[in-house]
């Protein structure tokens, strides 16, 4: 039978079926208006013009291109359209050539046209419905509640509707809007509300519940879940707004509730214009473009119509795949995939003279804190003149705007790495007193999803059966989804006029054991039962919150509820060039003692905890080799560069101040010697644990 209809409905067949029912319609609306003397009024001389007309419009008419077992609002309309059009012609015809035609007989002939095509071809939808549900094995459908009587729930009821080989029916609508209670949408009733989902499960002995509300905050879906959980059924949800750009929803992109959804909230309102203003027909730098941050820039990026976008990045993996990503959802948008260090100065001012990008985002760092613990050097040369670098060429090439992307440890810092993003912004700041280049920051907190988060450390722990680790009961940090983030970013990006701080509003700070119960939970597991919750104290440079303003500095609001500025000209030292130089010199012979000195002396508020350096990694700091230039502080070696032994008593005295003048006498054969000494260190097995909530948020 199907393949009957097929047969009739192809295009050249409808055609003649279209020009047989036209002709036939004005018959129709003859009779029915002059009844049995209508061939007194009918002249046969219209069937041939009606029939040219109507070849003429349905060869013009999109109605042949239209595949219509998924007939829907638009096809109705392009019915309408086509019957309108050829009836108006006929009128024009009868009126030039003076033909008779009643007034009466173009407005029932056209209703008649609309009922006739749209019948036929809406009636080819319902056979082939009606054929496939019949053949579908016949097996009791798994009943289904959908959370939110909206547009999201009504699209999920007509999707499953589709397609019945699912096996799913939505048996009932759930909604706190009194006004929605027992009215139905496609003959399914809201039923009730959240508070009632519990017993509305067991009463329609539901297996599934869909929760359909993009703009629900995480309050809401935590509630929704935790109803739910508790008897026994799958639990799905749609993406949340800060995932869908383009705010369209398919069925698809259901998915199991995440973490992510228990902390979403409301979604951001965007200023598009202002956003568009600096970002359509220009071309952008994103540095770090492979990575989390990075990467998801690049993505909204794309939906403002730039010139062409360049991902500059050092790890060539995560950059292929953001261009092959790039390249089938957004193939009008010529994207660029760099791979080199922004520690390159060279190399830097070769890309952006060849690119000539006028806003750059500036999302390259190391963001892992107790990796930068113990490699103040690296953390150092990377954050702080990597950024120095990228915004020095910036402002040579005349590029209009430089976005840092900086984080909220870099207020009243307790680690190396909060320390040396604050020292990038006052980098920015200044270079922004002196360059026509409109330089900013964005401070926020952490993200959820990034690599180094400390969701995908509790996630392998879960999977390995755990314990799950957390450092304190009450810890604390601030959270926020990468696509939101990445929204405020560019929304603060179009607000500032150089030299702002900019501070994202994160909401309230999450207790990172709630966080980890809750991904217990979503895992199918019992917290504490299941799997062990383990609390393991406090490590060096650690806090139990975050802070997001520092007590020198205030803040002032901006056109945008959610995006502050900090005001803290005052905290920039005053002599930064030379405290940089004598850094930069620091960083290059690798004397931690002296960088962190030099890092407290540069940032207020900045104090680095007793045995810093000990944060999670277990290697032996002493005194640094006779010869060597500064306190390396990785162990006494001697001249082959090999480990001494050391006294409990040395393990507890500090390393002695290092000796600012110190040069080695023969640089190549230190520096040989310090490639033996890192190439030995390699062995160790250091503990790399993410600290609560401060693993990398962009790289």
């Amino acid at each position: 039978m199907e393949e009957l209809i097929e047969q009739i409905y192809t295009r050249k067949k409808l055609r003649i079926v279209d020009i047989v029912l036209l002709n036939l319609c004005l018959i129709i609306a003859f009779l029915l208006r002059f009844e049995g003397a209508w061939l007194n009024y009918f002249h046969f001389s219209y069937l041939p013009v009606l029939t040219l007309l109507g070849a003429a419009v349905f060869s013009l008419s999109n109605l042949y291109d239209r595949m219509w077992q998924y007939a829907s609002i638009g096809e109705l309309f392009s019915i309408v359209k086509t019957a309108l059009i050829i009836n108006l012609l006929f009128m024009t015809y009868s009126y030039f050539w003076q033909v008779v035609l009643p007034r009466s007989i173009p407005p029932i002939n056209t209703i008649l046209l609309i009922f006739a095509l749209g019948g036929m071809r809406f009636s080819f939808r319902l056979l082939t419905d009606y054929l496939e549900q019949k053949s579908q094995k016949k097996k009791p459908a798994k009943h289904v509640l959908v959370v939110g009587a909206g547009d999201v729930g009504e699209m999920i009821i007509r999707e499953l509707n589709r397609h019945p080989e699912l096996n799913k029916k939505v048996v009932g609508l759930i909604d706190d809007d009194p006004a929605k209670q027992n009215l139905q949408i496609h003959g399914v009733e809201v039923v009730g509300s959240r508070e009632e989902l519990p017993q509305l499960i067991k009463e329609y002995g539901a297996k599934e519940v869909i929760i359909a509300i993009p703009s629900a905050p995480g309050t809401v879906i935590k509630d929704i879940y935790q109803r739910a959980s508790k008897q026994n059924v799958k639990i799905k949800t749609v993406p949340g707004m800060y995932e869908l750009l383009n705010g369209d929803i398919d069925l698809s992109q259901l998915r199991e509730v995440r973490v992510e959804d228990l902390l979403r909230r409301d979604a951001v309102d965007l200023d598009i214009d202002s956003i568009c203003s600096y970002l359509a027909g220009k071309t952008v730098l994103v540095t770090g473009g492979g990575g989390s941050i990075g990467s998801e820039l690049c993505r909204q990026i794309a939906e403002y119509n730039p010139r062409k976008i360049i991902a500059l990045d050092s790890y060539e993996n995560t950059t292929y795949m953001l261009q092959r990503e790039m390249a089938k959802h957004n193939p009008g948008v010529d994207i660029y995939p760099v791979i080199g260090s922004v520690r390159d100065e060279g190399f830097m001012q070769e890309v952006l003279e060849e690119f000539a990008p006028e806003v750059v985002f500036h999302a390259a760092a190391y963001k892992h804190v107790p990796l930068m613990e113990h490699n103040p050097a690296e953390a150092v040369k990377n954050n702080i003149f990597g950024t120095r670098i990228t915004a020095q060429q910036a402002a040579a090439q005349g590029v209009d705007r430089f976005v840092l992307i900086s984080t909220d440890k870099a207020v009243n810092p307790s680690n190396v790495m909060g320390a040396s993003k604050r020292t990038a912004e006052m980098v920015i700041q200044k270079l922004d007193a002196e360059e026509e280049t409109d330089f900013m920051a964005v401070r926020f907190g952490n993200v959820l999803g990034s690599a180094g988060s400390v969701v995908p450390l509790f996630k392998r722990q879960i999977e390995e059966g755990g314990p799950v680790t957390v450092t304190h009961r009450e810890v604390r940090r601030y959270f926020m989804t990468i696509p939101e983030a990445v929204q405020l970013v560019l929304q603060a990006g179009a607000q500032g006029d150089g030299g702002e701080v900019f501070l994202l509003d994160m909401g309230e700070p999450v207790r990172i054991i709630d966080l980890a119960r809750d991904l217990i939970s979503l895992s199918g597991y019992r917290p504490e039962k299941d799997i062990e919750i383990k609390i393991t104290g406090l490590r060096p440079g650690e806090k139990l919150v975050e802070e997001m303003l520092t007590d020198r500095e205030s803040n002032r609001a901006t056109e945008h509820e959610r995006i502050f500025i900090s005001t803290m000209e005052e905290n920039i030292p005053e002599d930064l060039t030379k405290r940089l130089a004598e850094l930069a010199e620091s960083a290059t012979y690798s004397q931690e003692e002296k960088i962190v000195k030099l890092l407290e002396e540069i940032v207020p508020g900045y104090r680095p905890k007793e045995g810093r350096r000990h944060a999670g990694l277990d290697f032996y700091h002493a005194p640094a080799a006779k010869g060597t230039p500064g306190s390396k502080s990785r162990g006494d070696r001697t001249e082959s560069g090999s480990q001494k032994s050391a006294s409990p008593a040395e393990r507890e005295a500090p390393p002695p101040s290092p000796d600012p003048t110190a040069v080695p006498g023969d640089l190549e054969e230190w520096q040989r010697q310090n490639r033996a000494r890192r190439k030995q260190e390699k062995t160790a097995k250091p503990d790399l644990t993410v600290l609560e909530g401060e693993g990398e948020k962009g790289k």
